[in-house]
């Protein structure tokens, strides 16, 4: 339900409703505990304030651009606000985000490239191009047994911790247990981590760990990708740091032409009226109300 309320231009009694303009200020004070009155937005921007209300009635020319003034300037400073907001996440990112994606980025890649070279270095496959296998401290040159070797490991683990149970191809097996997929998984470490599932088939596995290795060489292109993306995306981020906002002279000319209209107005000014101030023109009002009763 919505309730307008008409104010005829140049008709109504200048002194009672600048009346009622103080009395709304003494209801603010009231409702925000602060004297004197302080303003505050109206987050409607077709909402007017007594003072506006005085100025549009007494036919002031410059409240049709003040209203307009106030919705461009508002949405102007949101604009700028969410801009700043951006600014800020750059900085952040500058400080500490794209350096540490960076560092991060640059270990693993020396960590993959230190893992090739150390999988190279320690392939040496017999006439059946198996590999020797240490489980559990016995070494294995046969596939099958190497195999088997693995599934007993599995048989004979207890719990769920990763357990080094051996070496293949320079790297440790640590052997453990996904609690949520319900299988055993087998880890190759050097400096890097790599981890698959196990099966049942005693060469299947086998292959599963050498597939994991052969990959590694394959993550190094896809890292320095996404090591130089980062790094692009770090030197973007300096230059658009530095970039005012760009309607920031724009706001500052409607702020500057509010400013005149308001003095025009005579509206934007600060009530400089006490609560005391308040309670003695109520007091007045009383008494000139009794007194035109009793007559």
């Amino acid at each position: 339900m919505h309730i307008f309320t008409y104010v005829t231009e140049k008709t109504f009694d200048a002194y009672l409703f600048q009346m009622l303009e103080r009395k709304q200020s003494f209801i603010s004070q009231i409702m925000t505990s602060k004297t004197p009155v302080r303003t505050a937005d109206d987050i409607d921007e077709k909402a007017l304030s007594y003072g506006e209300i005085k100025a549009l009635a007494t036919g002031n020319k410059y409240i049709l651009e003040k209203t307009q003034l106030d919705s461009e300037v508002a949405k102007l400073k949101i604009v700028r606000q969410s801009y700043q907001s951006q600014i800020y996440d750059l900085e952040d990112k500058i400080t500490k985000s794209y350096p540490n994606q960076i560092k991060e980025l640059e270990e693993k890649i020396k960590s993959l490239e230190n893992d090739v070279e150390q999988l190279n270095s320690n392939t040496m496959p017999n006439e059946d191009g198996f590999c020797k296998m240490k489980i559990k401290n016995v070494d294995y040159t046969d596939k099958e047994q190497a195999g088997k070797a693995i599934l007993e490991a599995c048989k004979t683990k207890t719990n769920p911790d990763l357990e080094t149970i051996g070496e293949y191809r320079g790297f440790k097996l640590e052997l453990g247990f996904n609690s949520i997929e319900k299988q055993f998984t087998m880890t190759m470490k050097n400096k890097y981590s790599y981890c698959i599932f196990l099966g049942n088939d005693i060469y299947g596995n086998i292959t599963r760990i050498n597939n994991a290795l052969e990959s590694i060489k394959e993550k190094i292109p896809d890292a320095k990708l996404r090591l130089e993306d980062i790094k692009k995306q770090l030197k973007n981020a300096k230059i658009e740091v530095k970039k005012p906002f760009p309607q920031e002279e724009i706001l500052k000319e409607k702020i500057k032409k509010l400013e005149e209209i308001n003095i025009l107005l005579k509206i934007d000014e600060k009530d400089k009226q006490v609560l005391d101030s308040s309670i003695e023109e109520e007091n007045r009002e009383s008494q000139m109300y009794e007194k035109n009763k009793n007559r």
